[in-house]
């Protein structure tokens, strides 16, 4: 199974220049947590709720004068769209994350894949398995 299967595909992204402040109404408006940071169409980093209210909040930062890129996530994991599930998997265990950005080979962001999507997927394949075993062994009995 390719990411581009299992992958969100309608990613909002946002600017490093833009603060903040419309980096959390834009994940409160579409209900994420993250996003990636895009400039020139290439993934310059991430930034999360979670960042904001760690590195800048927590700090006294104040969110409209604070700017995404000066506290973002630099040197996001990525896959891309045509790589293999498991290597996608892989990928985030060995770098400790919970979204992996997916590019096409232009390095374009195409779809963000998460942990959920991953343990959906593989509950998917499960399902699938069992049902062509019962399938299977319908027939035998035949």
């Amino acid at each position: 199974m390719k990411t581009k299967e299992i992958m969100k595909e309608d990613v909002k992204l946002i600017h490093p220049e833009r603060n903040l402040r419309e980096a959390a109404r834009k994940m409160q408006q579409f209900d994420i947590g993250a996003l990636p940071v895009v400039d020139d169409d290439k993934v310059v980093g991430m930034i999360t709720d979670r960042d904001i209210l760690v590195r800048a909040v927590a700090e006294g930062g104040d969110p409209d004068q604070t700017k995404i890129g000066d506290i973002m996530t630099k040197g996001v994991v990525t896959a891309y769209d045509d790589q293999d599930v498991k290597e996608a998997k892989k990928l985030m265990k060995e770098n400790q994350i919970r979204r992996l950005v997916i590019l096409n080979r232009d390095n374009q962001v195409r779809g963000v894949i998460s942990l959920g999507d991953l343990a959906t997927a593989a509950l998917d394949r499960e399902e699938s398995g069992e049902v062509l075993e019962k399938v299977s062994e319908a027939e035998h009995k035949k």
